[in-house]
Formats: C-alpha cells, structure tokens, sequence
C-alpha cells in the first residue's frame, strides 16, 4: 500500500463506514507457496474495540486450505477509482495520475463449526431477503436443502488487527486544482470518475 500522510484517513468510523460501504472484499492467504485470494461478501462486527469480518467460502478451493493452513490474512476493501489527467492543472506540464480509495485489514482468521457456520448462512440471506416477504428467506428452505450445501462451505470470522487506509483524492494540490479536477470528472459519464469528484468534494468540506 502507498502511504503518504496526506492520504491516510485517521478517523475510525469514517474508514469503518467505508469497509461497510465496500464490503464485498477480496480476501487474501497464503498456502506455503503462493498468494491466493477469493472476492465474497463480508459482514463488518464491532464487538467493544474489536473489529471483526464474518463471511464464508467454498471448502473445495486453494483459498479455503491457505485459510486452514495459515490464520493470517488481509482483506482489501476497494472504492471508486479515476484517471486524473495533468491537463486540467493550473500547471498541465506534469504527470498525470489515478484517485482512489480503499482500505487494507490484516487479521486472523477462524474457520467456524457447521452450527456456527449455518448462523452465518442464515444472518446473510435475511439481511438481503426480507424473512417476513421474501420467499426466499432462510425459513423457506428446506432442512435438507441447508445440510446439504452447508457440507460444501465453511463460515469464518476475522479478528482484525490492523488496518491501513489511502484515500488519494488530490489532497496534495491546490485548491484551483482540486476544483478542476472535480469538475473534470462531474461532468465524465462514468460512474466511478463521478463518485470519486463526489469523495473529492467530502475532504474538501472537511478540511
């Protein structure tokens, strides 16, 4: 991760509302070898001052037996991204460069029970369909239906101790930069380009 100071979010609940805005998480181990990673969703857990990431995965997979043979994992939480092009600078004769923002928590992982593992199951499918509307809430399932693909998949949780943030959003330049900048990309029919002029305006008012 680029660590630059003026890039660092130091406030807790804005790094923690933006995990929970962005919490489909590519999720990282390491099996002796190799690096190996997945893409799931994760629920984001304060218990006191712990941060926990809950979820689960396949057991047939490289992921699921680096998980098992090693605890220590990361899990990258990634935002909006935008190419920022120099030619809107007061100064256009320097490099361009990328906005973005995201967040890296390193922690260690515990492969949960069948038990534990069908709460988390459940937690995740009524968070999503309304348990008193949705035909397919957990209720509706059958029994047999559930024990048989709990058999495939193992839940987890994620003690997380140590989180690292770049929220890169042109805190460096100044102010007629950054106003152009926003501009530049508001006025863009992309999605991302948009929502990062939008991450660029917050900062700004914060600071």
């Amino acid at each position: 991760m680029y660590k630059n100071p003026q890039f660092e979010e130091r406030d807790r609940d804005i790094i923690l509302a933006f995990m929970k805005a962005h919490s489909f998480v590519t999720l990282i181990g390491y099996d002796g070898d190799y690096p190996v990673a997945t893409q799931i969703p994760v629920k984001i857990e304060q218990r006191e001052e712990q941060i926990y990431l809950i979820g689960h995965v396949m057991k047939k997979t490289d992921h699921y037996q680096a998980y098992a043979k090693n605890e220590n994992v990361l899990a990258l939480f990634a935002g909006a991204h935008a190419y920022v092009s120099a030619s809107v600078y007061q100064d256009p004769a320097v490099a361009s460069t990328w906005n973005y923002s995201s967040v890296q928590a390193k922690g260690k992982i515990k492969l949960l029970n069948g038990a534990e593992t069908r709460e988390v199951i459940k937690e995740l499918t009524n968070r999503y369909e309304n348990p008193a509307t949705s035909k397919s809430a957990f209720h509706h399932m059958s029994e047999d239906y559930i024990e048989k693909n709990l058999k495939a998949i193992c839940g987890f949780e994620i003690l997380i101790q140590n989180i690292a943030s770049v929220f890169k959003l042109s805190q460096n330049h100044p102010a007629v930069n950054r106003t152009a900048i926003v501009d530049h990309l508001t006025k863009s029919e992309g999605a991302n380009d948009q929502q990062v002029a939008h991450d660029m305006e917050k900062v700004t008012k914060r600071n």
